[in-house]
């Protein structure tokens, strides 16, 4: 029969044993709870990592488009800068010509167009004509009573024009006027001309 001591001995050593037990199951779950959060902080970290790197790569796609469309945004206005410095200095050239017009034979059939074109856009019954010097040639006293009894309007010749070439008309009390110069046609024009002048200079067909 065991002494007190060698029970109390043998229980001990249960207790201890048993504790031990307890001791390395805690600790066996409490490296497992520590793998499952290593694993959980891994794993959220990658999915973090992953949506940094989508959200620069979205980013450097979205950049390089805008600079893209930058770039040739810019393309495009040195181009139609350059092509409206091309069109003015057209256009400048084609002014500096116009006093050619006059020494055209044609010149008196031409400001006589002109004329009856400006009185059409005038609408009026009375019309004061200034015209350069040498349209104010070709308005002859039988040419305006033709004009007058052709369009049923009072013509009158005014001053002579101090600039631009072709004719001027108004109302005589100056309410309407119309300019129909060679200068003011051709400004009328410009706009129209525009891209006819251009496939031309680019050697395009129109």
């Amino acid at each position: 029969m065991a002494t007190e001591e060698e029970n109390i001995q043998a229980l001990s050593q249960a207790v201890m044993t048993e504790a031990r037990g307890e001791a390395e199951q805690a600790l066996t779950e409490a490296k497992r709870k520590a793998e499952e959060i290593r694993s959980k902080s891994q794993d959220q970290a990658a999915a973090e990592r992953a949506r940094i790197l989508e959200n620069a790569n979205t980013e450097a796609a979205r950049v390089q488009k805008q600079t893209i469309a930058a770039a040739h945004l810019k393309a495009r206005t040195l181009q139609l800068e350059r092509r409206e410095k091309i069109l003015v200095r057209v256009f400048e050239k084609a002014r500096l010509q116009l006093p050619d017009v006059q020494n055209n034979g044609e010149y008196k059939g031409i400001a006589i167009s002109l004329l009856k074109e400006a009185l059409s856009h005038l609408g009026s019954d009375a019309a004061v004509i200034q015209a350069d010097a040498k349209a104010r040639v070709a308005f002859t006293s039988e040419v305006l009573n033709s004009i007058s009894k052709e369009t049923g309007m009072k013509l009158e010749l005014g001053e002579t024009l101090k600039q631009g070439l072709g004719v001027v008309v108004q109302t005589p009390d100056g309410h309407r006027r119309y300019d129909n110069t060679l200068e003011t046609r051709m400004g009328r024009l410009q706009d129209s001309l525009r891209n006819p002048v251009h496939h031309l200079l680019m050697g395009e067909p129109l």
